[in-house]
């Protein structure tokens, strides 16, 4: 006669799944665009639904001479430049049930609160972003214009930055750390800059002046031709309808290339418990701001393909 085994198939109600209770967090980028917000009002009259910048003009330069005895004729200054930053309302919220918080098997009010804290640093990022690539001086990688198209062959190389940044400082724009401008550009369009050969190529150019074989041994993009590169996923791609290839921006930027207006700062609103048997917690995020370029001498934009996209 076979033995009869007590085994997991014969008491399968006592062997469960067992679950960890320390649930993760999705993976995230971190936001930094806000960062070139550098342009705040500095003497803001009164509360508004957008507050306007003003900018002096510049004198023509006097380059003749003047007459001993005669006086010269008075010029006038040219009216001032404006720049208006409209104010809106932003933010989310979730409402969680007293049901959920004693059924779930971990703690979830920190969660939520965590994950609208992200939410709501990520959504100001994008529309930063969003503000940033609407600047009027572009650069197309492999020398294709608005209407050709972005191809995954047109990538990011050094004369693209060593141009922009030129331009730059031709247009008078301040540089952000030192005499380094500010660029931020997406890891799959730097993999292209990094890549680069020739003479005037990155790793080239790094191998015999960084004494720091580590930087390059990492891959970290770190300072060239006049700009310092903070590689981020954040950086904005878009498929090209010309070429229906991704299309990746990489922004380089001055101080003042961005203004941003504020009347009520970014933050965590932990709502009141209203209905009747107090089972729905709101948590929200709240803002009331603006930006807009303010300087478009001190932004260019380089659209390029990747080979990786």
């Amino acid at each position: 006669m076979a033995n009869a085994y007590t085994g997991t198939s014969a008491v399968a109600g006592l062997v469960q799944a067992a679950y960890d209770r320390y649930v993760e967090f999705a993976l995230r980028s971190q936001p930094l665009f806000r960062n070139l917000a550098d342009k705040r009002p500095v003497q803001q009259a009164m509360p508004g639904s957008s507050v306007v910048f003003s900018l002096y003009q510049d004198l023509a330069a006097a380059t003749g001479t003047l007459t001993e005895t005669v006086d010269p004729d008075a010029v006038a200054i040219s009216d001032v430049n404006t720049v208006s930053v409209t104010l809106n309302e932003y933010g989310n919220a979730v409402l969680n049930t007293r049901k959920l918080g004693e059924f779930a098997f971990s703690d979830v009010d920190p969660a939520i609160a965590n994950i609208v804290a992200y939410n709501m640093a990520d959504s100001i990022d994008k529309v930063v972003v969003n503000t940033l690539i609407g600047g009027t001086n572009v650069i197309y990688a492999g020398g294709k214009t608005a209407t050709s198209g972005i191809t995954a062959s047109d990538t990011i190389d050094n004369a693209d930055v060593r141009k922009a940044v030129a331009k730059l400082r031709a247009a008078n724009a301040v540089p952000r750390e030192g005499m380094l401008y500010a660029a931020y550009i997406h890891p799959e369009a730097a993999h292209d800059l990094r890549g680069e050969t020739g003479a005037l190529a990155f790793e080239d150019i790094r191998k015999y002046t960084d004494p720091n074989v580590g930087n390059i041994l990492n891959q970290v993009t770190g300072v060239l031709g006049g700009a310092y590169f903070v590689e981020t996923p954040r950086a904005y791609v878009a498929t090209d309808g010309a070429s229906s290839a991704k299309n990746y921006r990489t922004i380089i930027a001055g101080q003042q290339a961005l203004a941003e207006a504020t009347a009520v700062e970014p933050g965590i609103v932990i709502g009141p418990v209203v209905d009747k048997l107090m089972r729905f917690r709101p948590v929200s995020w709240y803002s009331l701001q603006g930006w807009s370029l303010y300087r478009q001498e001190s932004l260019y934009r380089i659209e390029s393909g990747s080979s990786i996209a």
